[in-house]
C-alpha cells in the first residue's frame, strides 16, 4: 500500500489553499506551482514550498502537463492533486502521472475518460438503469442530424458540449429556426474550452431544479453517497449557490437518487470522490445528466452537512486504504443546512464584467457557523487570466431559516475595496421571498435579475436608509475625526507588526499577517 507524504497541488486560488490546508490537517507537505502572475498568491505562501511554472496564460503553465510533473519530481512529491478546473478531470493528465510514478488523487484515466464524454456516461447510466432525459444517443454530426433529432424530440431542446462541463458549449434552443446557429456557437465554444467540438442533444426540460449527489469509492468495492445538494441557483448555466440538504428532497427520494448515483458509480467503475448530477422536473422526478470526476467547487456544504474532509478521504482512498465511513454513518447524521455563496470577482452592476485589481482593504466574515474558503488578502493583486472565483462563503444553521440569517450577516460583514463582487447579489437573493421558501428553478436568478433592471429603470432602485448617512457639518466633522484615527492607529500597529522579529514557520507568520489584516 503506496504512502503519501508529499502532495503536489496542480492548480492555484482557493481550492489550492483548501487542499494545502488539508496537507496541514493530515501531516503531510504540501507543493504549490504557479503563473508569474500569481508570484504572490496566497496558495504559493501557505505551500511548505512552491515553483514557478511559466507565463499567466494558463497554457503556458497550470495546463502544462510537462512542467508539472517536472516539478513534482524536482520536489520529490509523491501524488498529485489535481482540484478543480484546468487539468483535474484530463485523462491524459492522469495518465501521465501514473507513468511518471505518482500517484494521481482522483479517479483512473480510464474511468475519468468514460465519465468525461457526456455521451459515454449516459450509456453507463442507462446500463446501469438510471432514468436519462431524452436525447440522442451519442453525439450528433452536424446541425442537420441535431435538427433532425430535436424535431424528433419536439422544441425547445438543449445543446450540450460532449467533454467538459461549466455551462461551457451548453444552449437551449426554443425555436427550429435557432438550431443551426445556437449549434456552431455551442460546438465552437465546446472545440475552444475543451479541444472537442462535439455536441449532443437533449430534451430541454422545464422549469427544472439541478441536485447532485456526492460519492466516494474505494478501491476495494465499497461506496457511499454523502446526500444531495441544491444547485439550482444558476447564471448561464454555471452555479453560484449551493445548499445541502436540498429544501425539496425527502428521505425517500433521498435514498433512491443515491442509489441511482451509487449504480452509475459501479457502472463505470468509479475510484475516489465524485459527483452524480440529475435534473429534477416539477414532478420530482429525476434525469441522469453527468459525473464530474473531481472535487467539486460546492464541497465544502457536504463536508458541514456531515463532517467528512472529502479531501482527507481523497488522500486515504488514493493510498489504497477501505472506506472507513458507511453509508448509515452519513445518512443517520446529517446536521442542520449549510449554503455556499460563490464569491466572484465580477460587477452584478455591470452585466457582471470582471473585476480584476488590487485588493485594497479586506474584512472577511466570521463567527458562529461561518467557513470562508478564500484566496483573498489586503494586497493581493487578482488576475485576469483566470476564473474569477475568489472564494467561497459558508454558513451553516441548525435548519435552513438559521442558515439563510446566518449566511446574510455574514455577507453583511464581507467588506472588500478595491475590486467589485458578488456580495450585494446574494443579499438580493437571500431577501427574496421565492428563495426563502425554497421554491425556485433553474431561471430563478435570472428572473431575479430581470425584475431588479426593470425596477432600476423605473427609478425604484434599492437606496439606503437617508438616517444612516451623516448631514450637519458637526456629523461629517466627527466621522472624519474618527476615520482619521482609526487610520493612524492601524498604520502604526503595522509599523509595530513589520519591525517584529519574524518568530516561528512561514505557516504561523502568513497566519498573523492575515489576522492583521483583517482587522483592517
Amino acid at each position: 500500500m503506496p504512502e503519501i507524504k508529499k502532495i503536489l497541488v496542480a492548480n492555484r486560488g482557493e481550492i489550492a489553499v483548501r487542499v494545502i490546508r488539508a496537507c496541514r490537517d493530515l501531516g503531510l507537505e504540501s507543493v504549490a506551482v504557479y503563473s508569474e502572475a500569481d508570484r504572490e498568491a496566497l496558495h504559493v505562501r501557505y505551500a511548505d514550498s512552491s515553483y514557478p511554472i511559466g507565463p499567466a496564460p494558463a497554457v503556458e503553465s497550470y495546463l502544462c502537463i510537462d512542467k508539472i510533473l517536472d516539478v513534482a519530481t524536482e520536489s520529490g512529491a509523491d501524488a498529485i492533486h489535481p482540484g478543480y478546473g484546468f487539468l483535474a478531470e484530463s485523462p491524459e493528465f492522469a495518465r501521465r502521472c501514473a507513468e511518471a510514478g505518482f500517484i494521481f488523487i482522483g479517479p483512473s484515466p480510464e474511468c475519468m475518460a468514460l465519465v468525461g464524454d457526456k455521451a459515454t456516461a449516459r450509456e453507463a447510466a442507462v446500463r446501469a438503469g438510471i432514468p436519462v432525459v431524452p436525447g440522442s444517443p451519442s453525439p450528433v454530426e452536424d446541425a442537420t442530424a441535431a435538427l433532425e433529432i430535436s424535431r424528433e424530440l419536439g422544441f425547445p431542446v438543449m445543446l450540450k458540449a460532449a467533454a467538459g462541463g461549466g455551462g461551457k458549449g451548453m444552449r437551449k434552443v426554443d425555436r427550429e429556426e435557432d438550431l443551426e446557429s445556437s449549434f456552431r456557437s455551442a460546438s465552437s465554444e465546446a472545440a475552444s474550452a475543451f479541444g472537442d467540438g462535439r455536441v449532443y442533444v437533449e430534451k430541454a426540460i422545464v422549469t427544472p431544479r439541478h441536485i447532485e449527489i456526492q460519492i466516494l469509492a474505494d478501491t476495494h468495492g465499497n461506496a457511499i453517497h454523502l446526500a444531495e445538494r441544491e444547485c439550482t441557483l444558476q447564471r448561464r448555466h454555471q452555479k453560484v449557490l449551493e445548499e445541502a440538504p436540498s429544501p425539496v428532497v425527502d428521505d425517500v427520494l433521498r435514498a433512491e437518487m443515491g442509489a441511482a448515483a451509487l449504480a452509475v458509480a459501479e457502472a463505470s467503475g468509479y475510484t475516489n470522490a465524485g459527483t452524480v448530477e440529475f435534473i429534477v422536473d416539477k414532478e420530482m422526478n429525476y434525469f441522469f445528466i453527468e459525473v464530474n470526476a473531481r472535487l467539486q467547487v460546492e464541497h465544502p456544504v457536504t463536508e458541514v452537512l456531515t463532517g467528512v474532509d472529502l479531501v482527507a478521504e481523497q488522500v486515504a482512498i488514493a493510498e489504497g486504504r477501505e472506506l472507513a465511513l458507511r453509508q448509515e454513518d452519513i445518512l443517520f447524521n446529517l446536521r442542520g443546512h449549510a449554503i455556499e455563496c460563490r464569491i466572484y470577482a465580477e460587477d452584478p452592476s455591470r452585466n457582471f464584467a470582471p473585476s480584476p485589481g488590487t485588493v485594497e482593504a479586506l474584512r472577511l466574515p466570521g463567527g458562529p457557523g461561518i467557513r470562508d474558503d478564500s484566496c483573498l488578502f489586503k494586497g493581493y493583486e487578482v488576475p485576469i487570466h483566470y476564473d474569477p472565483i475568489v472564494g467561497k462563503l459558508i454558513a451553516w444553521g441548525a435548519d435552513r431559516p438559521a442558515a439563510i440569517r446566518r449566511m446574510r450577516r455574514a455577507l453583511e460583514e464581507y467588506k472588500v475595496r478595491g475590486i467589485a463582487t458578488t456580495v450585494p447579489l446574494f443579499l438580493r437573493v437571500l431577501d427574496d421571498p421565492d428563495f426563502i421558501a425554497g421554491q425556485f428553478d433553474t431561471g430563478f436568478l435570472d428572473h431575479l435579475l430581470s425584475r431588479s433592471r426593470e425596477a432600476e429603470e423605473k427609478g425604484q432602485g434599492r437606496t439606503e436608509p437617508v438616517s444612516d448617512v451623516p448631514h450637519t457639518s458637526e456629523e461629517i466633522e466627527e466621522v472624519a475625526r474618527l476615520a482619521a484615527a482609526l487610520h493612524v492607529y492601524l498604520r502604526e500597529e503595522e509599523r509595530a507588526f513589520q519591525q517584529a522579529p519574524a518568530a516561528g514557520s512561514a505557516w504561523k507568520r502568513a497566519g498573523r499577517f492575515a489576522a492583521l489584516e483583517n482587522r483592517r
